[in-house]
């Protein structure tokens, strides 16, 4: 049995399943990466079951968060891949290559996991790449450390060495010292040639990185995935009021179920549906279960959860910030602030209930044999659409409203309209502007969901730019944040 050839037959189709883009640089990928993933687990055996722990594994986490090195081997082994394509599927490998590894040693226990790759070291060995050895010492692995033979550490990936006329040579070889001042000079020679080959792949990369982007189009839309959501709020007591979560990950949002309700108590109380969408995983979302144990207890408290970035808000800036200050260290790779909640409860409520119902009225008013684009983008314009903090998620209630524009919007062939999304001032305005664009995005996919045309709908971010209200009063930051609809001409 041979462990390398069992991963690639095995994970690699698993990992490969139905992605059709790049095929043959990610089973290049894949295969490189196998022998230095044991590699690093022989050298390291405490990293098998930190990986194990890990909900979703990256090549971060096997290199030790030493990313520089993640980007070179990215380079070293993806080809003609774009680095994200390759990133994306050795991630997705680990996980598959740890169960396969334990199926065939018996135990996912480390030790015997461990023992597991040693027994398959020749194995291991041989499928080296010609540069790994190179790539470990940049790593800081011991090379003599990581029990490469004597040959095998200038040619271990060409072939096992193991020869009758090399141990007959190295018997009668009367100068044996010889390769004691030969090893450094072959060290370099191999950190030479492998920093060569890393320049010529960074070269190569960049006419096709543009280049890229055209052959794609030609055979598939660009789909820019959208960083995994995830949003929790309690109510007055400090009890789960609201839990909706956006990820391509079944076992995200599986993990996500199962914390709400070990920690609240309220297992159906998560709304997350699996959508292709969005990404897989959450930054730092091993602490996920630290987040929701700190935020329980909290009133009326939310956390918005997105991309690189996690924002707390409660009506007690006290209770926020030292919230915020809690999780920062469990978090290091999340901007983590605190904001006090703007007034959303009171009379903007009403407000917003009113406006919603008027809405609703409106667009129900319009014949569908009748319909005008003016009328439809006056009648949608009269809702307010109250995202929840750090949001692009739709609430239910302006869903009713958009499921009636679309149904008039398909009346309309010609009808095209500008969906643009504002925010208020407080904050980073490059981050306000981006969240406003996916406001604006997400309401676009909502209604072409429904039955619109792609062709009659454009989205736009303006962020914090033209102000309705003052901002300086959590009445008037309630106000300019807000969906605005035109007619585009």
């Amino acid at each position: 049995m041979n462990i390398i050839e069992l991963l690639k037959d095995q994970v690699t189709s698993k990992v490969l399943q139905g992605d059709n883009h790049f095929q043959d640089e990610k089973i290049g990928a894949l295969s490189a990466f196998y022998p230095i993933l044991l590699t690093i687990l022989k050298s390291k055996p405490e990293l098998i079951q930190t990986l194990q722990q890990n909900l979703n594994p990256r090549l971060g986490d096997v290199f030790s968060n030493h990313f520089e090195s993640v980007s070179k081997f990215i380079g070293l082994v993806g080809g003609d891949a774009p680095s994200h394509e390759i990133e994306k599927t050795l991630n997705h490998s680990i996980t598959p290559a740890l169960s396969l590894l334990a199926d065939q040693a018996g135990s996912d226990d480390k030790n015997v996991l461990f023992n597991f790759i040693k027994s398959q070291w020749g194995n291991i060995e041989a499928a080296l790449p010609a540069w790994a050895t190179g790539f470990f010492s940049m790593l800081g692995l011991s090379v003599a450390g990581l029990g490469f033979g004597s040959q095998a550490a200038a040619s271990s990936a060409v072939q096992p060495v193991v020869t009758p006329p090399r141990t007959t040579q190295a018997a009668i070889d009367p100068e044996p010292k010889k390769s004691n001042w030969l090893w450094p000079i072959i060290a370099l020679l191999v950190l030479a040639a492998l920093a060569a080959l890393f320049l010529k792949q960074c070269s190569n990369k960049t006419p096709v990185a543009s280049g890229a982007i055209s052959t794609d189009n030609a055979t598939q839309p660009a789909v820019e995935l959208q960083a995994a959501e995830l949003h929790i709020a309690t109510d007055a007591e400090g009890k789960l009021s609201n839990c909706q979560a956006s990820s391509s990950s079944q076992s995200l949002l599986d993990k996500l179920k199962s914390s709400v309700a070990a920690i609240f108590n309220q297992a159906d109380q998560c709304q997350s549906v699996v959508n292709a969408a969005y990404a897989g995983d959450l930054t730092d979302q091993n602490a996920l279960d630290h987040v929701l144990t700190k935020i329980k207890g909290i009133p009326n408290a939310s956390v918005a959860w997105i991309d690189n970035q996690l924002t707390i808000s409660a009506p007690n800036l006290a209770h926020a910030q030292k919230f915020a200050d809690e999780i920062k260290g469990l978090v290091p790779n999340l901007q983590v602030t605190a904001n006090q909640t703007a007034g959303t409860s009171g009379n903007s409520m009403v407000s917003v209930d009113t406006s919603n119902t008027q809405a609703n009225q409106a667009l129900s008013n319009i014949k569908t044999d009748k319909a005008n684009v003016d009328d439809v983008v006056s009648a949608l314009n009269l809702q307010v659409i109250n995202f929840a903090t750090g949001s692009a998620h739709i609430p239910d209630s302006n869903k009713v409203i958009l499921d009636k524009a679309a149904i008039l919007l398909k009346q309309l062939p010609d009808a095209k309209l500008v969906v643009k999304g504002f925010t208020d001032n407080v904050g980073n305005e490059d981050l306000n502007k981006n969240l406003s664009e996916k406001r604006a995005k997400s309401v676009v996919v909502y209604l072409i969901e429904k039955g619109a045309t792609p062709s009659q709908l454009t989205a736009e971010g303006h962020g914090q730019d033209n102000p309705i209200a003052d901002n300086s009063t959590k009445e008037g930051q309630f106000k300019n944040r807000r969906i605005e609809f035109a007619v585009s001409n």
